[in-house]
């Protein structure tokens, strides 16, 4: 059975115990605005509601993943109010200076990655192309990752003066002095490294991608349905003994420092980040401007 819906920025599909959900903005290479978020968590939403969905699949069409969150283009939608499902009891959009970063940040950034983690079902990312920034964040919070051979990896916001995104599970999904030249260099990790780190789970051909992760998906969802989510339930819980849920509460703080540093000294305090350098570096760190970054 086959079932699906499209919406402007995400797709949803369902192919019998599998759903995939497909970020839809190729143009700006996926790059997020609460648009797609939103729409992201309406979709995980339906397929944890739907008991014919044993397992999900995260993936972005086109050529990239997602070059991370929209900072430039005219779509943003900072600005603008959105219900909030995260946990946050104020709107941001009514807000002035760090409050309005904070509140939404905790919101769209922080808050929705990390109710997506908890997600009952197994989550598996098949990435490709650009994964950076914001598009990080995506693809930690999944329990799996499939990688194309032409997929790469980068946080480049310590450009910025930003010490990584707001979802910081950068010491957990890779060794420490691992995720200390990943973030001081701000260089691309390919997708060969980053298997041998141990943040992808396996590196298939391009062209093989979507039915490399189904595969895995389906094999997946031959397991009971209970013991995949107690199993999920318990790796969450010795990752957060380990220190993940506390420490990405303090680099939070951190993080929002540096937007409130950043609004003093950039030339566009409403963002809290250096546009002018993002745009110089691009979104994946190479230097040419982009549309998408942290």
């Amino acid at each position: 059975m086959t079932s699906g819906e499209d919406t402007s920025v995400v797709r949803y599909e369902r192919q019998g115990s599998v759903a995939t959900v497909t970020m839809n903005r190729p143009d700006y290479r996926n790059a997020q605005n609460s648009a797609m978020t939103y729409a992201l968590d309406r979709a995980f939403y339906r397929a944890a509601e739907d008991n014919d969905v044993k397992v999900v699949v995260l993936a972005g069409a086109g050529r990239h993943f997602s070059a991370g969150h929209d900072i430039g283009t005219p779509e943003r939608d900072a600005h603008l109010p959105f219900d909030r499902t995260a946990g946050l009891w104020w709107d941001h959009s009514d807000k002035e200076g760090a409050e309005s970063r904070f509140a939404r940040e905790s919101e769209v950034y922080l808050g929705m990655c990390r109710r997506w983690r908890e997600l009952p079902k197994p989550v598996v990312a098949a990435v490709q192309g650009a994964c950076v920034a914001g598009g990080l964040m995506l693809a930690w919070v999944c329990d799996l990752i499939v990688a194309s051979e032409d997929a790469f990896f980068a946080d480049p916001v310590v450009r910025m003066g930003i010490p990584g995104v707001e979802y910081f599970a950068h010491p957990w999904v890779m060794p420490p002095r691992i995720a200390r030249e990943f973030l001081y260099t701000g260089d691309r990790m390919t997708a060969r490294r980053a298997y041998e780190v141990g943040m992808v789970n396996r590196v298939v051909p391009r062209d093989e991608l979507a039915d490399r992760t189904t595969e895995l998906a389906l094999r997946i969802a031959e397991m009971p349905r209970l013991g995949l989510a107690l199993t999920k339930r318990a790796v969450n819980q010795a990752e957060d003994l380990q220190g993940l849920h506390t420490g990405m509460d303090s680099v939070f703080g951190l993080h929002h420092l540096a937007h409130a540093h950043n609004a003093e000294t950039a030339a566009d305090p409403l963002a809290g980040v250096d546009i002018a350098a993002m745009r110089r570096h691009g979104a994946d760190g190479s230097p040419r401007p982009r549309q998408a970054g942290a």
